[in-house]
């Protein structure tokens, strides 16, 4: 399979865009000076006014079989021409509560089922002073009879995702790596996965 690259780059106009607007804002700062700010809005936003879900799978084994572990994906971005390793993702479609397409979603990129809902935050964003583009962080429980067994996909055409399986425990350590062998990781895991390895230190 050829290695994905970028091999050009144009302007393009907001009329042109199918999935992204460019616009611009004009807003009154603290001390009540109107100043003017750019920013890039999803086309795709649909009436509950949630963009997306991302998704942290708790992988768990009836028999223990295996460590508590998750489940990130290696996924090539354009936009930054890098493989990039996140969480689980995707957009809302329309009807759809943003737990419902985390597992549709969980269930399309990895070939893993949900067994039960753990918490769905509230809306976040992630590079608010660039786009108005909001999401949820839906965790969901994935529990195996045995062993660890991968499942069937079910992407879309032109989608290209690999899943990976690691332990929660080593996620930093995991992501680090990565990170020396040319990926690049998404800041939302990274930060997540810092986190997690700070509070079990900080204990």
């Amino acid at each position: 399979m050829p290695t994905p690259k970028v091999i050009s780059t144009t302007p393009l106009t907001t009329a042109d865009a199918k999935w992204i607007s460019l616009k611009k804002l004009t807003y009154l700062d603290s001390d009540g000076k109107e100043r003017a700010w750019e920013y890039a809005e999803r086309k795709t936003r649909k009436a509950s006014g949630i963009d997306a879900v991302a998704v942290l799978a708790i992988l768990r084994s009836k028999t223990n079989a295996f460590p508590v572990s998750t489940i990130v994906i290696e996924q090539y971005r354009p936009p930054v021409d890098k493989y990039i390793i996140e969480l689980p993702a995707g957009l809302i479609d329309e009807g759809e509560t943003p737990e419902q397409a985390a597992i549709r979603e969980l269930e399309e990129e990895t070939g893993f089922k949900a067994e039960s809902l753990i918490e769905s935050t509230p809306v976040i964003v992630s590079d608010p002073g660039m786009t108005n583009a909001n999401m949820k962080l839906v965790v969901l429980s994935v529990v195996l009879d045995d062993k660890m067994e991968l499942s069937d996909q079910k992407l879309e055409p032109g989608e290209f995702i690999v899943p990976r399986i690691v332990e929660l425990s080593k996620l930093n350590s995991e992501l680090k790596d990565y990170g020396t062998r040319g990926y690049v990781v998404d800041a939302r895991l990274s930060h997540f996965a810092t986190g997690y390895e700070l509070a079990g230190r900080l204990k």
